[in-house]
C-alpha cells in the first residue's frame, strides 16, 4: 500500500486551474521529489495531499484513507513559511509542537539556543522547523521547498537528515526548484502549468530533449544575436547552451550576425528539460 496515493487531483480557483489531473504516489522509505518553477502548482498540490485544501476534482489517500486528523498524527510537515512562531524561542516552538502530538520535545538545534526564532538566521530557523516536524516520529514527511534561501552547506546538512529519515522507513515527499536537490530523490515528478509533464528518474525526464552547445570567443555578441532571434542562451563553463534548438539554425543566426562560432547538438540537462517543459505548447 502506498503511503500517499493521489489520483487526478485538480484544483481550480475560479477560471484558473492551479493543479490539473495530477497522479502521484509515495511509498515507505522512498523520497519522491516534485520539481518545478515557482507557480507550477507544487504548493497547491501539497496542500491538497495534506488535506489543507479541498480538491476541485480527484482524490487522495494517506495510509489508505482520506486525509483527516488521524492521518495528520502520522505526518511531519514543513511548509514554505516554516510554521514557526517568530516571537517564541526555538525551545518554546519545539515544546509547543511536541505538546500538540503528546510527545517529548527534541533538543534545540545548534545555533538556536538563545533568542527568538525570528532573530535567527534562515538556515537555523529551517533546522528548528525540521526538528519540530520530526518530534513525533512521522511515517510521512512532507517538505515544501525545505531549503529555499539556505546556504549550500546548510542545505547539504538538511538533505543528510532527509536521507536518514528515508533510510529508517519514512516516506518523504519534497518540492524543490533546485536541481541538485532533485537529483537526490528516488523518483521525480516534473510540474509545469499545473500538470505533471515528466516523471521517473532524471534520465526519464530528460528523455530525448536536446540542446545546442556553442563555442565562441565573443560571448557578448553571441548572446545578443541569439536573444534578438528569440533563442536565449545560458553560459555553462566557457560555452553557451541553447535548449531545444537546432544546431544548423543556431549556426545561421550567428553567421548572419558575423559571430565566429561552432555549434554542436547534445543531450539536454535536467535544468534544460525543465525549461523546455515550461514553454507554452
Amino acid at each position: 500500500m502506498s503511503v500517499v496515493a493521489a489520483s487526478s487531483l485538480t484544483k481550480r480557483f475560479g477560471d484558473f486551474t492551479a493543479v490539473d489531473q495530477v497522479d502521484l504516489s509515495v511509498g515507505a522509505g522512498e523520497i519522491v521529489g516534485v520539481l518545478g518553477a515557482n507557480g507550477a502548482g507544487k504548493t497547491t498540490l501539497m496542500r491538497m495531499i495534506l488535506g489543507l485544501l479541498r480538491p476541485s476534482g480527484g482524490s487522495v489517500l494517506l495510509f489508505g484513507e482520506p486525509p483527516s486528523r488521524r492521518t495528520r498524527l502520522r505526518i511531519g510537515y514543513v511548509a514554505q513559511g516554516l510554521g514557526l512562531y517568530k516571537d517564541l524561542t526555538a525551545a518554546e516552538n519545539l515544546a509547543f509542537a511536541a505538546a500538540a502530538f503528546g510527545v517529548r520535545p527534541l533538543p534545540v538545534p545548534a545555533g538556536a539556543e538563545s533568542g527568538r526564532v525570528g532573530e535567527l538566521p534562515l538556515g537555523v530557523q529551517r533546522q528548528v522547523a525540521f526538528a519540530a516536524a520530526l518530534q513525533h516520529k512521522p511515517e510521512l514527511l512532507v517538505l515544501d521547498e525545505p531549503s529555499s534561501g539556505v546556504a549550500p552547506l546548510a542545505r547539504a546538512h538538511l538533505w543528510d537528515q532527509i536521507r536518514e529519515q528515508a533510510a529508517s522507513g519514512t516516506a518523504v515527499l519534497v518540492t524543490t526548484h533546485y536541481m541538485d536537490e532533485a537529483r537526490q530523490a528516488d523518483r521525480l515528478a516534473l510540474m509545469a502549468r499545473g500538470g505533471v509533464v515528466g516523471r521517473g528518474t532524471e534520465a526519464d525526464i530528460v528523455g530525448d530533449a536536446r540542446a545546442v552547445v556553442i563555442d565562441t570567443d565573443d560571448w557578448s555578441a553571441a548572446f545578443a544575436a541569439l536573444e534578438a532571434a528569440g533563442q536565449p542562451a545560458t553560459l555553462a563553463g566557457r560555452r553557451l547552451r541553447v535548449p531545444g534548438a537546432d544546431p544548423g539554425q543556431i549556426a545561421r543566426i550567428l553567421s548572419v550576425a558575423d559571430v565566429g562560432a561552432s555549434t554542436t547538438g547534445t543531450a539536454a540537462t535536467l535544468e534544460e528539460a525543465m525549461v523546455l517543459a515550461e514553454e507554452p505548447e
